[in-house]
């Protein structure tokens, strides 16, 4: 129910292993490696529709010839835009289809090297310049730098400071440009380091340089690179001298997974876009170890390396929730689980009459929990007709048998998502209007007065949408009660590693939960909280405790529950509303292999997120009830 919930960003990579004209013969076409990343990037399109961007390099090239190439969009269609570019490009130097092996130098983004990125921004910037790849350029091919990637990065002050201290003047203040600066500078001292040596070993002039772009070894150059960083990535990129890499957060935060052939070998951030793209089986694709980097030398030697210590799972578990592509052989199953686990509560809270009670879902990114909810009813309801079947004291006749066995679980497609209304060209009650018709019911769907009405869908974060319109579509059918179903638990705090959520005030639970202890008369614990909060950040990152969880201590989930009922309910409704949250425990019952919880439980899995919780709350403090002179 919230459409402004984003991930941040996906990423594509493939390298062809053969010369161009290898795949004019075989495929009919030397671009069929630029048509996979496009088929790439457009199955990751859910990833990102802010911006999109793609990169190339051209092996083996002439002085005086291009071989870098770069293409960058902003807006929904920016795929189509850029690869309509590159392909307007290609038709200016190409009379034909396709060309002799010899016309290839004189053809844009006619490479073996080929990079994709789509963007949604957790920063809050816009324009052409933060779009992913970013381009550092330099007469040296292995010095010239291509990056992308899908992160975000929680201590890019402490980066940049020490940039400065270097000497250097980066030209943009973002955790991208700062990492392609810090990360050119580490290559241009890789590339010295070879230049000595191949001296050392008598070489000069153009022997130096070959010697050069076969033994840079980015493995090097990432080591001294992403140790300075904390936060969650997949971080990509492409030399001009045709190295290529790809490396993941130590926690394996954000997802990667890459695949090999005798032909190409690529990556993207989610398995189907590599399974439905290449014709592949699951077990043919491999998971990016966390903290290891998938490296192809320019000769197209491939390795997985180890270049920071592997460290605790905290795999995002709200990837495997809400923005992987359920088709996902895991992911489908595991949301599956997530709905058919949250039964018992929801059957409690219609008070276990199945016969008056209509499931349904919103949105769509929700329907794959439905399916497990209705598979929970359905088993539930099957024991219940065996146990009445049983307790009949004579042989049933056949029309008491079918009356028995004729209870189902009963679903409806109870609510559409109609129209996407541009709300913007109003002002004040209405907007507010418009907003709530975002949504439509299917009339006629349940009794009124009679029926329950089930609503699950995947996380509920601000409650914005409930508050504004689903609840007030919903109420048009009359239910005898409407429960509202989340197939993630309560979510309490920010994300800090490239998912954009909110600040603390904006979730529903941290709002009913400061509600509550108004009411209660225990103002003096969000006071307490605060000072505890700046004591923490006397402290270094790494020794902080994350003390912005002391808020939710003294409430029992139900309690907040409540309390988000209360305050998003529309005062005119009269319907009863409930709602029902995954737990914890059910959420690594059903997800066991992605650890990472941290918007849930405020265990972030690096101390650059807890110092950020922590700033974000002393920031609601401030804003709230202004500066307090504590005396520290």
């Amino acid at each position: 129910m919230e459409n402004s919930i984003h991930e941040d960003c996906g990423v594509a990579l493939v390298r062809l292993l053969k010369p161009l004209s290898y795949y004019q013969k075989k495929y009919g076409s030397w671009k069929w490696g630029l048509g996979k990343l496009y088929l790439m990037m457009e199955k990751e399109h859910n990833r990102g529709q802010e911006g999109a961007g793609i990169a190339s390099v051209k092996l083996n090239s002439k002085p005086g010839h291009e071989y870098m190439f770069r293409e960058r969009a902003e807006g929904a269609n920016a795929i189509t835009g850029i690869f309509g570019e590159a392909h307007r490009q290609i038709k200016q130097v190409m009379k034909e289809e396709d060309v002799n092996t010899e016309s290839y130098d004189e053809l844009p983004f006619a490479g073996e090297l080929y990079m994709g990125h789509l963007r949604y921004s957790t920063t809050g910037k816009s324009g052409v310049k933060y779009v992913h790849p970013f381009l550092r350029r330099n007469n040296w091919k292995a010095k010239n730098l291509c990056i992308c990637g899908n992160f975000n990065m929680t201590n890019v002050e402490e980066v940049f400071k020490a940039l400065t201290t270097q000497g250097q003047c980066p030209r943009i203040y973002s955790d991208t440009y700062i990492t392609l600066e810090l990360m050119g500078h580490r290559l241009d001292r890789e590339v010295e380091r070879n230049f000595a040596e191949a001296q050392k070993r008598g070489l000069q002039d153009t022997e130096i340089t070959k010697y050069i772009d076969s033994h840079v070894r980015m493995e090097h150059v990432l080591k001294t690179t992403m140790s300075h960083f904390d936060g969650g990535y997949v971080m990509c990129g492409i030399t001009g001298s045709g190295e290529m890499f790809a490396m993941r957060d130590t926690h394996g935060i954000r997802p990667a997974f890459w695949y090999k052939n005798d032909e190409v070998v690529v990556l993207a951030s989610e398995r189907p876009v590599l399974q439905t793209t290449f014709d592949l089986e699951y077990d043919d694709i491999h998971e990016l170890t966390p903290g290891a980097a998938l490296l192809v030398r320019a000769d197209g030697e491939t390795l997985e390396k180890q270049i920071l210590p592997e460290e605790e799972n905290f795999k995002c578990s709200f990837e495997h929730i809400y923005f992987s592509r359920g088709s996902d052989r895991d992911i489908y199953r595991e949301r599956k689980k997530l709905g058919e686990q949250l039964t018992p509560q929801v059957l409690e809270s219609v008070g276990g009459d199945t016969e008056h009670t209509v499931i349904s879902f919103i949105p769509n990114t929700a329907e794959v929990a439905y399916y497990g909810l209705l598979d929970g009813f359905k088993g539930y309801q099957r024991e219940q007709n065996i146990r009445d079947l049983i307790g009949l004291d004579h042989k049933p006749s056949y029309d008491e048998v079918k009356a028995v066995l004729n209870r189902d679980v009963r679903s409806e497609k109870v609510a559409w998502k109609d129209i996407k209304l541009r709300t913007f060209i109003t002002e004040g009650k209405a907007r507010n209007d418009l907003a709530a018709h975002v949504y439509d019911v299917t009339y006629g769907s349940i009794e009124p007065y009679k029926d329950n009405l089930v609503i699950i869908d995947d996380s509920i974060v601000r409650g914005t949408t409930l508050k504004e319109s689903i609840l007030h579509i919903l109420d048009r059918l009359h239910p005898k009660k409407i429960v509202i179903v989340s197939s993630a638990p309560q979510i309490r705090y920010p994300d800090y590693y490239g998912i954009d959520m909110p600040s603390l005030e904006e979730f529903c639970a941290f709002r009913a939960t400061i509600a509550l202890i108004r009411e209660k008369g225990k103002e003096y614990l969000i006071h307490d909280i605060y000072k505890a909060c700046k004591e923490e950040l006397r402290k270094p990152a790494e020794d902080m405790h994350n003390r912005v969880r002391d808020i939710y201590q003294p409430f029992t989930v139900d309690e907040i529950n409540c309390k988000i009922v209360e305050m998003l309910k529309p005062k005119d409704m009269t319907t009863p509303v409930n709602i029902v949250f995954q737990s914890l425990d059910g959420l690594h019952r059903a997800i066991p292999e992605n650890r990472g919880d941290w918007y849930f439980s405020g265990h972030y899995p690096t101390p650059g997120g807890k110092k950020m919780c922590i700033q974000a709350f002393i920031n609601y403090y401030e804003n709230v009830y202004g500066k307090m002179n504590l005396g520290i």
